[in-house]
C-alpha cells in the first residue's frame, strides 16, 4: 500500500508541476496579448493626434496667408493717398508736385512756416506716402 501511495504522490507531483508550467505559459501568452492591444491602441490614438495638429496646422496657415493678404492691400492702397489742396497747392508753388519729394527742396519750401504748421505738412505727406 505504501508503495501504491508513493506512486500516487509522484503522480499528483508531475501533475502539480505541468499545471505550473502551463499556468506560467498561459501568463506569459495573456502579456503578449495585452501588449499588443495597447501597441495598437496607442497607435490609433496617435493617428488621431497627427489628424488634430495637420487640421490646426491648415488653419493657421490660412490665417497667415489672409494676414499677409492684408498687409500687402494696406501697403498698396494706404487709407489716405491725397494731400489737402492748401498743402498741394503750397507745394507747387515752390515747384513741388506728384511722385516722391527730396527733403532739401521740402525743407526749403517749409521754410517761412511755423514749426507746427511744417509738422502738420510732413504729417500728412507721411499719411499719403509721399514722403518716408
Amino acid at each position: 500500500m505504501e508503495n501504491k501511495e508513493q506512486e500516487i504522490a509522484d503522480r499528483l507531483e508531475a501533475a502539480a508541476a505541468k499545471l505550473e508550467r502551463t499556468l506560467s505559459w498561459l501568463e506569459e501568452r495573456q502579456g503578449a496579448l495585452s501588449g499588443e492591444v495597447e501597441k495598437i491602441s496607442a497607435t490609433i490614438e496617435q493617428s488621431r493626434r497627427e489628424a488634430e495638429l495637420a487640421e490646426k496646422l491648415a488653419a493657421a496657415e490660412e490665417e497667415l496667408a489672409e494676414v499677409k493678404a492684408k498687409a500687402a492691400e494696406n501697403v498698396l492702397n494706404p487709407l489716405r493717398r491725397t494731400l489737402p489742396s492748401a498743402t498741394s497747392e503750397m507745394l507747387a508753388k515752390h515747384g513741388i508736385g506728384e511722385g516722391p519729394i527730396d527733403v532739401r527742396a521740402l525743407d526749403a519750401a517749409l521754410a517761412g512756416l511755423s514749426l507746427e504748421q511744417r509738422i502738420a505738412v510732413k504729417t500728412q505727406l507721411l499719411r499719403a506716402g509721399a514722403i518716408a
